[in-house]
């Protein structure tokens, strides 16, 4: 009688293969490293208590790829409304997290998927106003 031996093939999250959590709160700890220095996003975080927010969009960037935490896209609007943030700013957020997440290892496609993750955000990030 053969023997039938079957495979399951489990794959990991982008959060999973890199480490989870603290991996993620140093990419966001690097992004928020270069986003101060921008001449373009920096003011955005005058006045910010910077941990608390790292803490948050740690959560928010590890639920975005993969990880445990989650938040409705009403949340997240209502956070980024008051803000007035253009598509601009946000191409350049994109731009800074990418190099991030760069910095920390991760592969090119991985990258772009985080980035294509964040991007699905746009539409709620940016002020309908914005140019």
């Amino acid at each position: 009688m053969p023997i039938i031996i079957r495979f399951c093939v489990v794959s990991q999250t982008i959060y999973e293969k890199y480490g989870g959590f603290k991996t993620i709160s140093r990419v966001v700890m690097s992004f928020y490293e270069m986003a101060l220095e921008s001449d373009q996003i920096g003011d955005y975080f005058d006045d910010i208590d910077l941990p608390r927010l790292i803490d948050h969009q740690t959560k928010f960037v590890s639920s975005l790829v993969g990880g445990p935490a989650s938040f409705s896209d009403d949340r997240i609007e209502a956070v980024h409304r008051h803000l007035n943030i253009s598509h601009s700013d946000f191409d350049e957020m994109a731009t800074l997290f990418g190099e991030a997440l760069a910095l920390h290892g991760m592969s090119e496609s991985d990258i772009n998927t985080a980035l294509g993750a964040i991007e699905d955000k746009r539409a709620i990030i940016v002020a309908r106003n914005a140019a």
